[in-house]
């Protein structure tokens, strides 16, 4: 299925759902941004199936299944997908489009849903490698299946393209401390909050804003290396790919830095980048993704989390 119909599906899921990357997806080439677009449309889906939402807001229908027969179906759809049927899901439609015509991996997709059963589970993170673990499920498998789309197939691109899908979430998990806390959920290594004086149920109080302004400095400090390791595979991409790439980077960064900039009151209001800034990012990454062409990158950090291979 090729339709225009599928890829007006995939523009307004991703205005809607993620304003961040909104603005850098426009920088791709016609048929890259489609597929782009149609893999956040299939990613959005699935988050809002496992949460009973609709594009990230509350549903005014809520499902009768539960959360894990929700996740058995994302999985099977998945596995129909694959095998070649005809999908008649819109989300499910263009991830059979970008799977077929990119060579997606299997094992992407699958590993993007097992983030989706972390969930499910109420899986606890003890330490910050129990974290990344998340990250990476949730949103470094996403750069992967990213970067398959923009043509890297080398896996020292491919683990750059993972690093940023961390910075990402991690940089989310900052921002969104609060909101997931009121939602009982908390991606917070154990161990920091027991640093910091505090517990998984105590943590979204007013009281303690200071304290989590605290660990939310720390996870944004986290994120840096992985954002700076992630330049190092821009000339592994097409030019206006790095382009984009570089502006959602610039983006995104510099959320966290609000989020740390506005100290205990981060949760105030969600952070977030005004228009001018966006466009000033842009004009940055456009130098960035130039000068990419003529960079030779030193090897990843060692210390820097490893993806599953």
């Amino acid at each position: 299925m090729n339709s225009p119909s599928l890829l007006d599906h995939a523009v307004e899921t991703m205005e809607v759902g993620s304003k961040s990357f909104a603005t850098a997806s426009k920088l791709f080439d016609a048929k890259t941004r489609r597929s782009v677009l149609m893999l956040y449309a299939w990613c959005r889906h699935c988050d809002d199936v496992i949460d009973d939402q609709v594009l990230g807001f509350s549903n005014n229908t809520p499902s009768l299944q539960s959360a894990e027969q929700r996740l058995a179906q994302l999985e099977m759809k998945t596995r129909q997908a694959y095998a070649g049927s005809q999908m008649h899901e819109p989300a499910f439609a263009a991830f059979q489009e970008v799977a077929m015509a990119h060579d997606i991996l299997p094992a992407y997709a699958f590993d993007h849903l097992a983030g989706f059963a972390m969930d499910v589970r109420e899986t606890r993170y003890q330490t910050l490698d129990d974290t990344l673990r998340y990250c990476y499920h949730v949103a470094g498998v996403v750069g992967l299946m990213m970067a398959q789309i923009m043509g890297v197939r080398d896996n020292a691109t491919l683990d750059r393209a993972c690093d940023l899908g961390l910075a990402f979430q991690l940089t989310n998990i900052a921002r969104d401390i609060v909101e997931d806390a009121e939602a009982g959920r908390c991606y917070l290594p154990a161990e920091w909050l027991t640093e910091a004086g505090l517990t998984r149920e105590t943590l979204a109080d007013p009281h303690n804003r200071q304290a989590l302004s605290r660990v939310a400095r720390r996870l944004v400090e986290t994120a840096e290396p992985y954002y700076q390791s992630s330049l190092a595979g821009l000339p592994g991409l097409p030019l206006r790919s790095a382009w984009a790439i570089a502006t959602a980077k610039q983006v995104y960064r510099k959320i966290g830095m609000k989020v740390v900039q506005a100290g205990s009151q981060a949760w105030d209001q969600r952070q977030s980048t005004s228009t001018p800034e966006k466009l000033a990012m842009l004009v940055a990454a456009s130098g960035q993704a130039v000068t990419s062409r003529m960079a030779h990158p030193a090897p990843r950090p060692a210390y820097l989390w490893q993806r599953p291979v």
